[in-house]
């Protein structure tokens, strides 16, 4: 019995009103009061209203409302909502960020986070049975080709629940931003068919007027043997690279190549020979755009690591050896200056095809889905682990819709213009998917296993590591909240059922790979919740964010290759012009980057969102200490890049997505 100030607040876009009348129920433990039709949420505001109940409820439990179908019907997207109660109760927080929808009941807990033994009069416990049992009919896992890991199911963005699409301001930027790059190439492409590219400087006519200084550095310095190396450490994917443990037993090296055969083995026996193997593009079938044949190779490339940090190409194998056939042609960089450039050229065409397809859309999209709907299939909305993740989760099932649908369908733009389209790229995505390991999505295994650890002049290494560790330290203190020892982790049934989700139905039974099925100790799950955390944030970032800087300049990650790869080192201007995309394929593939690698107006930085799933001030404090490690490494890599004549930003906090929403 007593006075209630109930404060309900609605999100501030123009659309998360709505003109139907909202009712409430107050649940406590010991009853529950029907306080009526009381309000019309209204955008970005605050609806106070105060209250007597003549029951007494003890504390409260939950938040109950419905909104009405009224002669409009348009959703409500509802923030939070605080009960302050009588005597001395304090204020509590029940948090939603949800779409209300139509004749809709929904229940809101408090937002203290509690797994199931915290409940010892499970207050609760039919509440996580119903909400789990609901989650599990909306949040559905579907399938998009054979042997790829799960996505949630539907078709279009359309058949995604209505709380993971896009809100208005994203929804109105990515629509008005793919409405002036479809302009811009209708008006321009068609001039294309009748331009044609007389000189490798002519790509300057597809370079976008609002490049980046990286893209006009690239654009100047792209023969350079030391840009094409630090791609490789640095560049829009440095997930290739491995410092080599042996010669590989693909390279050949024909009679005659003694003296290379030499320097290998002296610069493997120093520790500073690297290789970047592209045999997961061996035997793909290459695509045929406007019926003309376009070409795949699997290159090798051989590199040694000098003293002074810059990474220089050895030697270059385009094709892999075949049985019964001449050993494959080596490009040195002693070669005519024209065949060791169209040899850069077929490896850097190679690199944007795994980067595109393995680092960027496998490893980084398609791993952040498997984790969200797993999450949201398994972990009530009280759980700690939940409240935890998902702010990770933003945007990423529609971002990924439309993807599957735009870029890598079919008649896509992998079709139109990438020579790995029209099925090659299928091809690739399932040979990366069986080689996923848990291993190489944490950056400290990973990097230990490509031998980058004390690679100074990996600026990825260490700012992966570092950006790592903060993470790894935020998911540790707020896991000790809430376990406090191993048992509590062993015996926490949705935690357990969470993680099996993940790995045996998501990841299509990744256990023997090292991906856990069960979690036996703290260590375990802080380093699985790093991983998943860092999946959806910095790996993401690492390999979205340089597309604009790299990519801008056709001739440094060219789309296809229109000519087989050269059979002699006889080679002239014409030969590398005639193997780059033409004009047109040009033109929209860097519309495409541009669009896709342009800095988003509506991102949330890492760490920075502003939703409040946990209360107390404990939790609180936990996220506080995050944002301020952020910013210690934000000013330190800002300080460190203003010093090198290459900047690398990309893991920098402050860029880095809080999910992968583009």
């Amino acid at each position: 019995m007593g006075k209630y100030t109930i404060c309900v607040v609605t999100g501030d876009s123009l659309l998360a009103s709505s003109s139907n009348l909202v009712q409430l129920w107050l649940v406590g433990e010991h009853g529950e009061a029907d306080l009526g039709k009381l309000l019309r949420p209204l955008p970005g505001r605050k609806t106070v209203l105060e209250t007597e109940v003549p029951l007494h409820l003890g504390r409260l439990l939950m938040v109950r409302l419905c909104k009405h179908k009224g002669l409009l019907d348009d959703d409500w997207f509802c923030k939070w909502i605080t009960v302050q109660g009588p005597g001395t109760q304090g204020e509590a927080l029940f948090p939603c960020y949800s779409w209300v929808q139509c004749n809709e009941t929904i229940s809101l807990p408090e937002g203290t986070a509690l797994k199931i033994r915290d409940d010892t009069q499970s207050l609760f416990k039919e509440y996580r049975e119903q909400e789990i049992e609901h989650r599990r009919r909306v949040y559905r896992w579907g399938s998009w080709k054979e042997g790829l890991i799960l996505p949630i199911a539907g078709r279009t963005q359309w058949d995604l629940p209505r709380n993971q699409r896009f809100m208005e301001d994203k929804d109105l930027d990515f629509a008005l931003s793919l409405a002036k790059v479809l302009k811009e190439f209708a008006i321009k492409g068609t001039l294309d068919f009748v331009s044609h590219v007389r000189k490798l400087e002519d790509y300057k006519k597809v370079f976008p007027c609002g490049k980046t200084a990286l893209a006009g550095r690239v654009r100047e310095s792209w023969k350079e043997d030391a840009l094409f190396g630090y791609q490789f450490l640095n560049g829009a994917n440095p997930m290739l690279l491995r410092r080599s443990k042996s010669l590989p037993a693909r390279l050949v090296l024909p009679p005659g190549m003694e003296d290379l055969q030499t320097q290998l083995e002296k610069e493997l026996e120093a520790g500073s020979l690297f290789e970047a193997d592209f045999s997961l593009l061996d035997g793909v079938k290459p695509n045929i755009i406007i019926f003309k044949q376009q070409y795949v190779t699997a290159p090798l490339v051989m590199l040694k690591l000098q003293p002074d940090g810059r990474l220089l190409p050895m030697v270059i194998q385009l094709q892999p050896p075949r049985h019964g056939c001449p050993p494959p042609l080596l490009f040195l960089p002693s070669d005519p200056p024209m065949a060791w450039l169209l040899a850069k050229t077929w490896v850097r065409s190679s690199d944007f095809q795994l980067h595109q397809l393995q680092s960027h859309l496998l490893r980084g999209h398609l791993m952040a889905e498997v984790i969200a709907v797993a999450t949201l299939r398994s972990l009530p909305s009280l759980h700690p682990i939940y409240k935890l993740l998902v702010p990770h989760f933003r945007y990423t099932m529609e971002i990924n819709i439309l993807a599957r649908n735009n870029l890598v369908s079919e008649w896509g733009i992998f079709d139109l213009i990438v020579s790995t389209g029209s099925g090659g790229h299928v091809d690739i995505l399932q040979r990366a998917t069986a080689g996923l390991t848990y291993r190489s999505f944490c950056p400290p295994d990973d990097l230990a296993d490509r031998g980058l650890l004390d690679v100074k002049a990996s600026l990825y290494a260490q700012d992966a590591l570092r950006l790592w560790g903060i993470i790894l330290r935020y998911v540790e203190r707020m896991v000790e909240l809430f376990y406090k020892s191993d048992t509590d982790v062993q015996s926490d049934p949705e935690l357990q059922t969470w993680c099996r989700e993940v790995t045996e139905i998501g990841l299509l039974g990744a256990q023997d790979r090292g991906f856990p099925v069960s979690l036996a100790s703290r260590a375990q799950l802080c380093r699985f919740v790093a991983m998943c955390i860092f999946t959806c944030t910095g790996q993401h970032a690492s390999t979205h964010l340089g597309q604009l800087d790299w990519y801008a300049w056709i001739p440094n990650g060219p789309c296809t290759m229109r000519k087989p790869p050269p059979t002699s080192k006889d080679v002239t201007e014409r030969d590398i012009i005639d193997s780059l995309p033409c004009l047109q394929q040009a033109r929209m593939q860097m519309k495409i980057t541009k669009f896709l690698g342009r800095r988003q107006p509506v991102m949330v930085a890492l760490g920075q969102h502003k939703e409040e799933y946990f209360s107390g001030p404990k939790p609180r404090d936990v996220l506080k200490r995050f944002q301020e490690e952020l910013a210690v490494m934000d000013k330190e890599v800002e300080a460190r890049n203003a010093g090198l004549d290459l900047p690398y930003e990309y893991l920098r906090p402050s860029v880095v997505e809080n999910s992968v929403t583009i």
